[in-house]
């Protein structure tokens, strides 16, 4: 069929399911808007204000949903400025595509110093996505786009991405477009399978670390009845939350590993990179380690596994659920308890940081979605927010993209505008994005944002205080008046002092089906962050309030 390249781009992505796009329009991307147009009913556009706002909308559509977020930028500034949430995505394994636009193919690689040009953009990208390619032209753009969704729905999701001159977005061919892609999961061997199911049979008290990559896979409901088959505690990463329900009588917090290790004979860990934040493995106590990870990467060095298998984690938690039902298991109840009185113990002292995350639980219900952030509220609730159904916990990863919250969470939004979704940041990382409520006003993006302020990046402001002898250097800030600055884009605005009000608040800005604009003024946060983040994956933190 004779088609421009642009109709061949949008043509491509409805026939690979995709039904929203963010990002921003621009001179080189001018014949992938005009097919965009006449695509509407099938693709909607959300037209962002800064383009790091279009990726990180982009994650947070694919983290929520599992479905691919597509965002579309110019090349050259506009595809630099997006690569915070791009390289967050990455992090956090996330089916992203970026689809950039790039300069005339005959100017590509020879410094004429055409609009948006930068050395060397196809290099930059490679470095951020699991696969990238571009378009020589219109009839390759089909073929790629396909390749694309099919990096995406096989083995470990990451983000992938595609440049597309304009010259080739403009020029018309006969060009035959495919059906979607097919998810291609790596399947586990059966003889590895085989030899876990043995270790686990003849283990008397398994333990269960799941992350990401469980959610990722679809695996919550398998990683459950293996749990229960074997009577094995589950502790989430901060990645994993939600991967069991926090309700389980075999869901624990990862500070619970600490404890659970120290009686365990074999820790099986899914989807999970399964090392600290100093690159070296968590520590197992002694325990036989097991491996399982979409990514052969994740299976190796600095790990030194027993049994390491290369497989999807739904596919092998179902493989040993099926070897091992009918196992005898004895109650370990009074095991679990005495973990559960130690881990309350070792959060005593998160207060009044767990009091708003009582607050916020409160008011959200199951399937809400709390976006996270790099803020005091939002350290603790990486270790003790409980979370009751995969993909309704989102954070930065150890990417510790601060900033990325607010922007994430209205992407969170756009994919399901009946979800309710609760973005909490400090009044530093909010400023990174808080053009983005001209973005919720004009899409209706009825996300509650919680912006708890103090004037200060908090945890800079405290290392120098304890650290370098109060030396304080470049933490302080001047914020707006938050009430005014949402009624400056026509965006509700409310106030809450304190969890009892903050739970209220919630409440009602969350059946208001609007934009709002939280402010939380706080003081400074106790917390006893090394508890929190001692042998976790994840370091200190080190930027905001």
């Amino acid at each position: 069929m004779d088609m421009t390249g642009g109709e061949a781009l949008a043509r491509s992505l409805v026939a690979n399911g995709v039904s929203q796009i963010f990002g921003i329009p621009g001179v080189q991307l001018d014949h992938a808007a005009d097919a965009l147009y006449h695509a509407s009913d099938d693709i909607a556009f959300t037209c962002v204000r800064n383009e790091q706002a279009a990726t990180y909308m982009a994650d947070g559509y694919a983290r929520s949903t599992g479905r691919p977020g597509v965002a579309m930028v110019v090349p050259g500034p506009g595809m630099l400025n997006g690569l915070a949430g791009l390289a967050t995505a990455y992090a956090c394994s996330s089916p992203m595509l970026y689809l950039s636009g790039q300069i005339d193919s005959a100017a590509i690689g020879r410094g004429l110093g055409a609009l948006h040009e930068i050395p060397d953009q196809s290099g930059i990208l490679r470095t951020l996505t699991k696969w990238s390619g571009m378009a020589e032209r219109p009839e390759d753009i089909p073929g790629l786009v396909h390749r694309a969704f099919a990096e995406m729905r096989s083995g470990r999701p990451r983000p992938v991405a595609l440049e597309i001159p304009p010259d080739v977005l403009a020029a018309r061919a006969d060009v035959q477009v495919p059906g979607a892609a097919q998810p291609a999961p790596v399947v586990p061997d059966h003889k590895l399978i085989d030899g876990v199911a043995e270790l686990l049979r003849g283990s008397r008290r398994p333990l269960i670390y799941a992350g990401g990559g469980v959610i990722a896979a679809g695996a919550s409901e398998e990683l459950r009845e293996l749990a229960e088959i074997l009577q094995a505690p589950v502790v989430v990463s901060e990645n994993g939350r939600g991967a069991i329900s926090a309700r389980h009588p075999l869901a624990f917090d990862a500070l619970a590993f600490r404890r659970l290790r120290e009686d365990a004979d074999v820790v099986l860990a899914v989807g999970t990179r399964f090392v600290t934040a100093f690159s070296s493995q968590v520590n197992t106590a002694g325990a036989r380690l097991v491996l399982i990870n979409a990514e052969a990467a994740d299976l190796g060095e600095p790990r030194t596994p027993d049994l390491a298998v290369h497989g999807d984690a739904r596919l092998a938690l179902a493989a040993l659920a099926e070897e091992l039902r009918g196992v005898d298991r004895e109650s370990r109840t009074a095991e679990f308890e005495a973990a559960r009185e130690w881990l309350e113990e070792q959060y005593a002292d998160i207060e009044p940081q767990r009091a708003y995350l009582r607050a916020i639980r409160a008011a959200l219900p199951d399937d809400g979605v709390l976006v996270s952030e790099l803020t005091q509220i939002g350290y603790a609730a990486n270790a003790c927010y409980p979370a009751y159904r995969p993909r309704t916990y989102l954070t930065p990863g150890y990417q510790g993209t601060l900033g990325y919250g607010f922007a994430t969470a209205l992407g969170v939004k756009a994919a399901d505008p009946d979800r309710a979704v609760v973005s909490i940041t400090g009044d530093g990382g909010f400023s990174w994005t808080l053009q983005e409520l001209s973005t919720a006003k004009k899409y209706g993006l009825a996300t509650v944002t919680v912006v708890f302020h103090d004037g200060f990046f908090g945890n800079v402001r405290r290392i120098q205080r304890n650290r370098f002898g109060a030396r304080y250097f470049a933490s302080d800030l001047v914020n707006p008046d938050y009430a005014k600055l949402a009624d400056a884009f026509g965006v509700a605005a409310a106030r809450a002092d304190g969890p009892e009000e903050l739970e209220t608040v919630l409440k009602e800005a969350l059946a208001a089906g609007e934009p709002v604009l939280v402010e939380a003024p706080v003081g400074e946060f106790p917390g006893p962050w090394h508890l929190i983040h001692e042998g976790v994956p994840r370091p200190v933190p080190q930027e905001q309030s």
